[in-house]
């Protein structure tokens, strides 16, 4: 089989979460584990930092991995899910892994997927780290998927743990509560290893202090070390109270939400530092400014045109849709137009309930079956008092509104991976 065969093949054997939800959600180990006897324990080849949480985790794998590329390690990288292409899960060095590595992969272990029925998750975790073993990287930055405890991607044993911060959401999955959901993201630290937490909530502060104390990780909460400010710029001023300060740091990632993300990168970076790594605050500082040019990251606060000004955003759940409209809020405007759609397991009304009432709305749905027929989303909003039309793909609501939009409007698109997902499809 060539490539497209390949991924064909796996997406009809293997169950995806993307597409199925639930039911592909494997709530155990044991699949990995015999995955991972199948290809050698490769994880043991390398070093590794983990890094979950509900919002952010990927803006922080990507900030910690373009840091370690710009110091000269050979770094891997692995992210979920993806936007465009399923290579650019994993990355080395910003390169995506090629074509040929996933056919043989896919032909050499194709019996034993057969035999256990990975998910699709399962098996991508699996060859990310086969790749990175047999790549020889120094060290790979591997993000969560979903939870912690009992994601495929749990069975490394990393320098360093990382959760950004807890939010609802997957709460079919990871509890109803912060506090069920922060024990599942707790389930990624481990014994000896530094715990990273970059927020601080009365709810979730002593589920992470527990789990920390049980497995025997020593735990910082980056909101106790650093002091962070934003400058009209985009820059920012970070200084710890251990005296350690960087100033005008000028991330290429544009989202307002990124002044939370970067002082957990930065924390974990000099965690790393310390452990022996050559981390520079002069390679610190390149790296967090060279993020998009050195990882390849999409969809953060993403600029695709400046009249008029549109931009996308992956944020897809409460906290995330939360703080995209505080940035929305921010952008000078005529008339602001959103190209929104949902996946069905979110909290749809109060999302909705944050966007913008001035707004016009294009009610859409992404192409996979979990998307939320946009006929029922134009329903909800209605109810909360949003207005728009209804349109069954996210090309032809993105096409009406820039039919409609002036230069000195602002089109933003979003509420769901997929639906930027597809736009950025388009625009390429």
């Amino acid at each position: 089989m060539d490539y497209q065969e390949t991924i064909e093949w796996l997406l009809e054997r293997l169950p995806l979460f993307q597409r199925e939800g639930k039911a592909a959600y494997k709530a155990n180990l044991d699949n990995s584990l015999q995955l991972d006897r199948a290809t050698g324990a490769p994880h043991r080849n390398f070093k590794t930092i983990h890094v979950g949480g509900t919002n952010g985790k990927g803006s922080v794998a990507h900030m910690i991995a373009s840091v370690l590329q710009e110091a000269g390690y050979k770094t891997g990288l692995y992210t979920s899910p993806h936007l465009n292409d399923f290579r650019e899960r994993i990355k080395i060095n910003g390169e995506m892994i090629p074509r040929a590595y996933i056919v043989d992969f896919a032909a050499r272990h194709r019996p034993l997927f057969i035999e256990i029925q990975p998910s699709f998750f399962e098996m991508t975790v699996a060859l990310a780290l086969a790749y990175f073993a047999e790549r020889q990287v120094d060290i790979a930055v591997i993000e969560v998927g979903l939870g912690g405890r009992l994601d495929s991607t749990n069975i490394i044993t990393p320098l360093l743990s990382v959760v950004t911060n807890i939010s609802l959401d997957h709460v079919a999955l990871l509890g109803d509560t912060l506090e069920k959901i922060a024990g599942e993201k707790a389930g990624i630290f481990k014994p000896g290893v530094p715990a990273i937490v970059g927020a601080r909530s009365p709810a979730t502060d002593p589920v992470f202090e527990q789990v920390a104390a049980r497995v025997g990780a020593p735990l910082r909460f980056v909101p106790d070390n650093w002091l962070v400010t934003r400058h009209e710029d985009n820059t920012y001023d970070l200084e710890s109270n251990h005296g350690v300060a960087f100033r005008r740091v000028a991330p290429d990632l544009k989202g307002l939400y990124q002044r939370k993300n970067i002082p957990v990168a930065i924390e974990a970076l000099l965690q790393l530092r310390a452990a022996g790594f050559q981390l520079p605050d002069s390679i610190i500082r390149d790296g967090l400014s060279r993020v998009i040019r050195n990882t390849g990251l999409l969809g953060r606060w993403q600029e695709l045109s400046s009249a008029p000004y549109t931009v996308c955003d992956t944020g897809h759940n409460l906290d995330g849709i939360t703080e995209t409209v505080a940035q929305i809020a921010t952008c000078p405007r005529e008339r602001l137009h959103v190209v929104f759609g949902m996946v069905n397991d979110k909290e749809i009304d109060a999302i909705l309930r944050v966007l913008p009432a001035d707004a016009i709305y294009y009610f859409t749905r992404a192409a996979l079956p979990r998307a939320l027929d946009e006929k029922i989303l134009a329903s909800h909003a209605r109810n909360v008092g949003l207005r728009g039309r209804q349109y069954p793909t996210v090309a032809a609501a993105y096409a009406a509104a820039r039919a409609e939009a002036n230069p000195k409007d602002m089109i933003y698109i979003g509420g769901s991976t997929f639906v930027v997902a597809e736009v950025l499809e388009n625009a390429r």
